[in-house]
Parts: structure tokens; C-alpha cells; sequence
């Protein structure tokens, strides 16, 4: 009943973060299955099953309010589930405990990309209906998002999402939308790669399940935290707190001095406080020089 609870509270944070920035389900529940010990290859697999039931959830959601750019859908799903499927194939044939530092380098990456960018470039985008994104730019995109986020257990979205938004005509709300509709097609391939690979025998149903009671939950909840916290402050949250769990991985694995653990962390959680201080201020400044309410700020959505 613990570990259900625990698992359960995996894809409840899971879930309420990528619901909030549309983004880095995959990447925090991955990282934090890796923090409990559990291979990489079924950590990622079972978060690709618990996956196709939250990204259909998701899609369906964001296709009834209109949050969805449809041609963009079609052109990213094909490649990227072509990606998912090798990428799952790969992992799976890759021995675990030599996986496991790699992979935590990967999301490790992912967490640096997505402090610094909501740090220091986020940008409000202009609402629009269309995504500038042509079809020779969308294979590419596709086929290694869906790759990476297979080989490292999250990435379709934080891969996907910034590159949709530096292109000029997409709205925030759509780039959100079509990443998490698409997803649904990236996370049936990836499980069918690691079923075909790995088999039903090495999957925790258990750790399944768990994930997807936790993720059901949170969606309502996301929706209504989105409208609460400040997208800029979430994206600097996600991306420390994906620094600070793969950054244990990497420290047990390489660094065989125990007594340096204490410090590195503390440097890890100094950088990390420093930048969501320095981005609260960045915000209540911003709203002070619009003459909005403190109160408010934090219901800001650009």
C-alpha cells in the first residue's frame, strides 16, 4: 500500500507539472523511478503504458476546447512514433546498470535546457492559428524527440514544445494542445518497441497502474494550477527539481567520496533557490511596471 501510494504520488507530480507547462512528465516521473533504482529500460517503459491512457485523456481534453493545430498533429506523428520505436528498441538492448548514468545525463541536460530557457528567454508568444513549422522541418523534429524522449524516458515535450514556440504564427496554447495530442501516437510506438523488446513479464503493472491513478488526479488539478502559478516560475521549479533527482544518480555512480554529497547538493539547491528568487522578482516587477495587483501576479499567463 506504501509503494502505491508512493508510485501513485509519482504521477500525481508528474502529471500536475506537465499539465501546467505542457512538458516533462516523461522526464520527471522517469527521473524519479531512476532515483528509486529501477532500471532504465522498464522505468521508461512504464511510463510510455501509464502514458497512452494520460496523453489520451490530454488530447481529447485540448481537441474539444480548440487547442490543437490538427495538420501540425499529423506531420510530427508519424516520424516521431518511428522514433519512439527505435529509441524503445535500443534501450532495451543496452544492459541497465550501464544505461542508467547515461540516461540521468540526458535528463540532466533537459533539466539545464529548461531552467535556463524559462530563466532567461521566456517570452510571451502571439496568438495565432498556424505554426510556420514545413514538413521538412518536421521530420527531423519529430524523429529524434521521439527518439530521445523512448532512450531517456521523457523529451517529446520538452524537445517539441520550445522548438514549436520559437516558430512565428503558433499561440503558446496551440503549441501546448498539438504536443500533448501527438504524444498519444509517441507513446503507443515507444510501448510497443519495449512490449516487443522486453515483453509483458519485465513491466511492473503495479508501478503502471500507480502512475496512471496518480496522472488522473492531477489533470483537473493541472487546469486549474495553470490559471494559478506563473508559467516562467513552473518552468524554473521543473527544471531544478529534474537537476536536483538525476544529479544523484550521476553523483552515487561516479563519485565514490560520500562525505562530498552534503556539499554538491547544497550547491545544486543554492543555484536552484537563487534562480527562483531572481524569478519571482523578475515577475512582481513585471507586474508592478503594468500597474496588475501583487495579488494577481501570479495568475499571469504571459
Amino acid at each position: 500500500m506504501r509503494k502505491l501510494i508512493v508510485f501513485a504520488f509519482i504521477g500525481f507530480l508528474a502529471q500536475l507539472i506537465d499539465g501546467a507547462l505542457g512538458m516533462a512528465y516523461g522526464v520527471t516521473s522517469s527521473s524519479l523511478l531512476l532515483a528509486f533504482g529501477i532500471v532504465p529500460a522498464v522505468a521508461s517503459a512504464s511510463v510510455h503504458l501509464s502514458e497512452v491512457f494520460t496523453t489520451a485523456a490530454s488530447g481529447v481534453s485540448h481537441i474539444k476546447f480548440g487547442n490543437v493545430d490538427k495538420k501540425m498533429v499529423y506531420k510530427l506523428i508519424i516520424p516521431g512514433s518511428i522514433g519512439a520505436f527505435l529509441g524503445a528498441t535500443f534501450l532495451s538492448n543496452i544492459p541497465g546498470e550501464i544505461a542508467k548514468p547515461y540516461v540521468s545525463i540526458f535528463l540532466l541536460v533537459l533539466g539545464v535546457y529548461v531552467l535556463i530557457r524559462f530563466l532567461l528567454n521566456y517570452k510571451p508568444v502571439v496568438e495565432s492559428d498556424n505554426s510556420t513549422l514545413t514538413r521538412k522541418q518536421s521530420i527531423p523534429l519529430g524523429f529524434i524527440a521521439g527518439f530521445m524522449d523512448a532512450t531517456g524516458g521523457g523529451g517529446w515535450g520538452p524537445i517539441a514544445t520550445p522548438v514549436l514556440l520559437t516558430k512565428n504564427g503558433m499561440s503558446a496554447r496551440k503549441v501546448v494542445g498539438t504536443v500533448d495530442t501527438s504524444e498519444f501516437a509517441i507513446a503507443v510506438s515507444a510501448s510497443i518497441g519495449f512490449f516487443i523488446s522486453l515483453g509483458w513479464a519485465d513491466v511492473n503493472w503495479f508501478w503502471v497502474t500507480a502512475l496512471i491513478i496518480g496522472g488522473v488526479i492531477a489533470a483537473p488539478l493541472a487546469a486549474w494550477l495553470v490559471q494559478k502559478v506563473h508559467p516562467q516560475l513552473m518552468g524554473v521549479l521543473v527544471g531544478g527539481f529534474i537537476i536536483f533527482v538525476n544529479s544523484r544518480t550521476l553523483f552515487t555512480t561516479w563519485i565514490e567520496n560520500t562525505s562530498l554529497y552534503p556539499y554538491l547538493y547544497a550547491i545544486i539547491l543554492f543555484g536552484w533557490f537563487t534562480a527562483i528568487f531572481f524569478t519571482v522578482n523578475k515577475i512582481k516587477r513585471k507586474s508592478s511596471s503594468m500597474g496588475i495587483p501583487q495579488k494577481s501576479a501570479g495568475n499571469l499567463a504571459d
